[in-house]
């Protein structure tokens, strides 16, 4: 039981190391699902506006001030594969 709880702490650290204000790049760790990756983006001060699995991805779109962000996560390794292109 404590492998399987430190296991489960140890893999939550990368989405709450991302620091707010923590430029976000490929291989970036924003987590596995679209909540992981929505509460990582939100965490850094991102306000998520639309999150959803296309092309076996996760696609997420936000926003902070200014800037906005066009992620592509792998639900397989949670790391950022793409950025996006407007």
């Amino acid at each position: 039981m404590r492998k399987l709880t430190l296991a489960a702490i140890l893999a939550a650290v990368p989405l709450f190391a991302l620091a707010e204000g923590e430029a976000i790049a490929v291989d970036t760790e924003l987590g596995m699902t679209e909540e992981a990756v929505t509460t990582a983006l939100t965490g850094m001060g991102y306000e998520v506006r639309k999150i959803e699995m296309e092309d076996g991805m996760i696609e997420a779109y936000a926003v902070k001030g200014d800037e906005m962000l066009e992620v592509y996560v792998s639900p397989e390794t949670g790391k950022v594969t793409k950025m996006g292109e407007d």
